[in-house]
């Protein structure tokens, strides 16, 4: 497709388009007519954006009214499933949060872009449904939290194994003291990179095919050659970009061990990664193998580990009387006894979600917390920049929960926020 449209030709359309307001305004939190939905965004439309787009097409309470992403396979791809026209389709995500009938935006560019899109998205009135990890860096995502508390917008994060019964009941189970006292966790994630393509890594430059904005790809990330396996979803292999399966799969799984262990509201104080190995050469440079050691104030132990037993992929809880594990739809216990359990007046439930995106719908119109918000998100991602921090200095560090810093390291300090260019400084 074209980007040839002019933004004032944009401009025309959309002045002339029919007000649709959204069911907030219009006060309906059940059925909605057509003219009462709420208009979503989709910035970012690779593997992830359009898993989310296809959700929010099947809310009947959503509209989804413009496409945006720097590929322009991508957005024709997205335009066609969301039946739209090229006159909804940008290239810049900026015309995109211009546009005053758009209430919302769903936001799965790569994690070098989402602090950049959210903190303008919250300042332009829009909510948000982002992906994980909810910043690039602890203090972007800090920047995050502070627009979407300024502006008073809903924000849900990525992080969907809050909106699974079987993650739920895990916790709960932990939480009510049905394994004993609470003594370690273990997060298991992968520990080869799964790079799609066929890349090595080690292919040379090459020209950028016409249908890339490759320049606003990079955005604030430092410039660089393009190579076909730099982009999309081998991004999150490169450190500069991501360190990999750290905050990829472990941005899921710590959120879990966060939830279970009654933590959302703080971060462990020590970390320390070790059994640290990257790829000697190439362009996937983020740690590969690792075990990386946490520890809360309280003497809670938490460790993240990559390994190849994908059985072992996802949250176990290890308490004094017995452990549980969960991952999407699957729970385990060390007894069935501990699986039999049912829930006693008195013990502490956990919010129910039952549909991750058709619960941040839900808060859009209720202008209530989501499943996964801004602040809670935020923790999780936190834990995981952590174990990249301590992997890239290859030593332990101390942290301090409430300040978001190091206690006495200059150099871990350097790295609460990831390098930007000047263009895209926030």
């Amino acid at each position: 497709m074209s980007d040839s449209h002019s933004f004032s030709r944009r401009q025309f359309l959309k002045s002339a388009a029919p007000l649709i307001l959204p069911a907030a305004v219009l006060g309906r939190a059940g059925a909605v007519s057509p003219n009462s939905k709420i208009r979503l965004a989709c910035i970012g439309v690779g593997g992830q954006g359009t898993t989310n787009l296809k959700a929010f097409l099947a809310d009947e309470r959503v509209q989804v009214v413009a496409i945006c992403d720097v590929d322009g396979k991508h957005r024709e791809r997205a335009m066609n499933l969301a039946k739209l026209t090229p006159a909804d389709c940008y290239n810049d995500y900026r015309e995109v949060l211009a546009r005053k009938d758009v209430d919302a935006v769903m936001n799965a560019t790569p994690d070098h872009w989402h602090a950049n899109v959210a903190i303008e998205a919250a300042k332009a009135g829009k909510d948000l449904f982002s992906e994980k990890p909810l910043g690039a860096s602890i203090a972007e995502g800090r920047a995050i939290c502070r627009a979407v508390s300024e502006n008073k917008r809903v924000l849900q994060c990525g992080t969907w194994r809050r909106s699974g019964l079987k993650v739920r009941m895990a916790c709960e189970l932990v939480r009510n003291g049905y394994i004993g006292e609470l003594k370690e966790i273990q997060v298991g994630v992968p520990g080869t990179f799964a790079i799609r393509g066929g890349y090595t890594g080690l292919e040379g430059p090459q020209e950028v095919p016409p249908h890339l904005d490759y320049a606003m790809w990079l955005g604030s990330a430092p410039e660089r050659p393009y190579t076909e396996g730099r982009c999309h979803f081998n991004f999150r292999w490169i450190d500069e970009y991501a360190p990999g399966y750290i905050t990829d799969w472990g941005a899921h799984f710590v959120d879990v061990a966060q939830w279970g262990a009654g933590m959302d509201d703080t971060t462990p104080t020590e970390v320390e990664a070790i059994e640290v190995k990257r790829r000697a050469q190439g362009l996937y440079d983020a740690p590969e193998e690792y075990r990386i050691e946490y520890r809360y104030a309280n003497g809670l132990k938490l460790s993240m580990f990559s390994t190849k037993d994908a059985a072992t992929y996802g949250t176990k809880f290890i308490g004094s009387d017995g452990w549980v594990f969960t991952e999407a739809e699957t729970l385990k216990a060390s007894s069935l006894d501990i699986l039999r359990i049912k829930m006693k007046e008195g013990d502490t439930r956990l919010y129910v979600s039952k549909h991750h995106h058709r619960n941040f719908i839900d808060a859009m119109i209720s202008r209530e917390r989501t499943a996964a918000p801004a602040e809670i998100a935020q923790r999780a991602a936190t834990i995981c920049h952590l174990g990249a921090i301590s992997a890239k200095l290859q030593k332990g560090l101390k942290f301090d929960p409430k300040a978001e810093t190091f206690v006495g390291d200059d150099a871990a300090n350097a790295l609460l926020m990831r390098p930007m260019r000047d263009a895209w400084k926030i």
